[in-house]
Order: C-alpha cells, then sequence, then structure tokens
C-alpha cells in the first residue's frame, strides 16, 4: 500500500456531504470530491489518522485495495481467491466484512459476504495451513465490500466501530440523534462557538455535547481508544500519538453558554450521566424546563433542537407544534432556530415560514431541517410569515 498517496472514500449521512467536504479541505486532504452520501480525497497515512480523530461528520473512512468485474459468483469467488491477502492481514489475525450491494448479479448482500469470507479463509488453509478467525464484534482487519452492478470494489476499513460511537453516550432516549448527524446539523446552523447555544428539548443532551465539543475545538474521537488501522502492519503509534498531541493542544477557550431544557427527569439525568462522560459539566447547563413557558435568556442565541415526531415519539399534543411556533414570536425575539422534523404536515402548524430548508434522513426517516428567523416587532413578524 502506497502510504504517501491513499485515495480515501469517507462515508457520511445523505446532505451532510459539502459539510464534511469542508472539514476534509480545513484538515489537508487533497483532490476532495463530493460524492453521494461520501467525499473522496487523498492524502498520507498521518492524515488518514488525523481524519479518524477529528472529522465530525464522517461515518467509517475506507481506503479502497481493490477493484474487479464479476458477472457471476464463481467468477467472484474465484478472483478474490488470487489476492495475496497477507498484505492487508496476517494469519493470526480476526476479520470481519460489512458489504453494501447493488446487483441484478448479486442480490443478496449475506451471500456475496459469506462468498468472500470463503475466499479469505480458503487463502490462507491453502497458502499456509491455517485459517484466520472471522470476529463480527471486534475483528481486528475489517473489510467493506461494495458491489454496484458487475464492479466490486474491496476497502479497508480505517475506522472500525461506525465513527458515530464516539464513547460518551452512556444513556440514551427513545430516539436519540446520531451524534454524526447532531454534529452536521450544528455545522448547517453555523454553529461555531461564538455566542450562546440552546436546544429546548434536549432529550439525552447529544446536541449540547456536539456543540460544546465544536465550541472547544475538541477532537470529535477524544474518547475513543480503538481505530482498526491500529492493528495494520504499517500502523505507527509515534505518528498517532503526535497527531493526537497537535490536535488536542488546539483546544480553544469557550466563553458562551451552552444549555438545555427538558421537561421529563429521566431524560435530564441520562443527559447529566453523558455530559459528565464527556467531561463537559463545567460547559454544559442543563434543567428542568417547559420550553412553551421559557423566554430568552441568553443574547446572542442559537437555538438548534429535535422535537418529538409521531413516527419516534408520540405526540399527545394537537397544538404541539403550534405552541413552538408561538413560543418563537412572543418569547424569542432576535433569534436563530432550527428543528429537525419529518412531521411535514405538522411544521405548518409553526405559523413561520422557514428561511431555509434542507433534507435530512434521521435513521431511515426522511426529515427537513428548517431555520426560522424571529424578528423584533410586527412587521418584520409579517414580512417573514409573507414571503
Amino acid at each position: 500500500m502506497d502510504t504517501e498517496n491513499l485515495k480515501i472514500q469517507i462515508k457520511t449521512f445523505f446532505g451532510l456531504e459539502p459539510i464534511l467536504a469542508e472539514e476534509i479541505k480545513k484538515l489537508g486532504g487533497k483532490n476532495v470530491e463530493i460524492k453521494n452520501r461520501a467525499v473522496n480525497c487523498e492524502g498520507d497515512l498521518g492524515f488518514l489518522y488525523k481524519i479518524n480523530y477529528s472529522a465530525r461528520t464522517a461515518l467509517k473512512i475506507l481506503i479502497p485495495v481493490l477493484e474487479f468485474k464479476a458477472f457471476n459468483q464463481h467468477q467472484f469467488y474465484d478472483k478474490l481467491f488470487k489476492v495475496e491477502w497477507e498484505k492487508f492481514m496476517d494469519v493470526d489475525q480476526s476479520f470481519a466484512i460489512d458489504s453494501t450491494v447493488n446487483s441484478e448479479t448479486f442480490k443478496h448482500s449475506q451471500f456475496v459476504t459469506l462468498k468472500m469470507k470463503d475466499a479469505i479463509v480458503d487463502y490462507f488453509q491453502d497458502n499456509y495451513k491455517r485459517r484466520p478467525d472471522v470476529d463480527a464484534k471486534r475483528p481486528d482487519i475489517k473489510f467493506h465490500l461494495h458491489i454496484d452492478r458487475e464492479l466490486v470494489t474491496i476497502s479497508l476499513d480505517s475506522s472500525g466501530d461506525p465513527l458515530f460511537k464516539r464513547g460518551y453516550r452512556k444513556e440514551q432516549g427513545e430516539a436519540p440523534i446520531n451524534e454524526v448527524l447532531a454534529s452536521g446539523m450544528l455545522q448547517l446552523a453555523g454553529w461555531d462557538g461564538k455566542g450562546n447555544f440552546l436546544d429546548p428539548m434536549c432529550g439525552s443532551g447529544t446536541l449540547l455535547i456536539e456543540a460544546a465539543m465544536i465550541a472547544l475545538d475538541l477532537p470529535a474521537q477524544i474518547f475513543r481508544h480503538r481505530f482498526a488501522f491500529q492493528n495494520w502492519s504499517n500502523y505507527d503509534a509515534d505518528l498517532f500519538t503526535k497527531i493526537k498531541e497537535f490536535r488536542v493542544n488546539r483546544v480553544k477557550e469557550f466563553t458562551g453558554k451552552i444549555v438545555g431544557y427538558d421537561i421529563d427527569t429521566r431524560m435530564l439525568n441520562a443527559a447529566r450521566t453523558n455530559i459528565e462522560a464527556a467531561e463537559m459539566e463545567d460547559i454544559i447547563e442543563v434543567r428542568k424546563q417547559d420550553f412553551f413557558e421559557s423566554t430568552k435568556e441568553l443574547f446572542p442565541l442559537l437555538m438548534v433542537f429535535n422535537p418529538p415526531y409521531d413516527e419516534r415519539i408520540a405526540i399527545n399534543d394537537e397544538d404541539f407544534y403550534k405552541k413552538i411556533g408561538d413560543t418563537f414570536k412572543t418569547h424569542y425575539p432576535n433569534t436563530l432556530a432550527w428543528l429537525i422534523s419529518s412531521d411535514l404536515e405538522a411544521v405548518k402548524k409553526i405559523g413561520l415560514r422557514p428561511s431555509r430548508k434542507i433534507k435530512l434522513f434521521n435513521g431511515k426517516l426522511e426529515t427537513r431541517f428548517l431555520q426560522y428567523e424571529m424578528y423584533e416587532g410586527t412587521k418584520k413578524l409579517h414580512k417573514i410569515e409573507n414571503q
């Protein structure tokens, strides 16, 4: 593997590709290209370590190592059996394969995953008279198999566990927002750690913690202890230690406030547990507060939240979204607010015209991430409503 000019593919969620591309450029990626749910770039081994450690909107970071065409399962197996697998792993290491398949020829991802596993195991058995173990939960080496029609791409997964597993989430609610999606939403909303931040329906606190990490410029994986690239034969432990030290030394001071409200004591306790795990007790304040009875306390203020929508948490109040709009208008003048929802009919009850709409997916749910600008004075408010 050429460690100076690695071709790198970074997976993300739909709608976050431009945010990820900007992150990668800032971290020093070359030839950055936006794809569907992914960003491609080039860099050296140190850069690969850096983006795994720092990129907030990356889900997994792949290094494509093999590409070929196969028109049936026998061709697929034969071509894989001929690969010199010791270039990528040792017979004593365990491995796992995850796969994405979009093909009329290969319809079942589990079947092709099994065939690839057989080819790797048979290769080692044939050449070394020993078989490596398959470990789906904690493999030493992780491969990613991608089939698009007849084109097969095999990549090394440098991350291992998906990068939304930051390591601070100890408790979760009924519908927690994914950490990568939360960070992407904050960056789409323009949060840069200047001013103050409010999540008025904070649940288990993911948006609050991600907001604090951005404000402090903490690396996204500061709490993570394990990456798949640490098991590669070319792993440079000294280089990775230097990269981590350099990133941690760039941590900024934050002078604003990050506040979360919720009406559910159980959720507030979960949020406090997660905030403590993220070592953010001095940065984030959470308290029991009904948003609909709250007034603006922080100036200037950015508000981002994930209100309940019926698919994930039942809403018993028909006027729920109307109350959000009323609270915006009467209690939060001169505020920029963003919310995410899959209930596109219900959000109309907010009674304000969103100034921006961004399509995102929360799990499998198609949602809209909506921006509302509240100005003081009825004239400006009337102008927004009639745009």
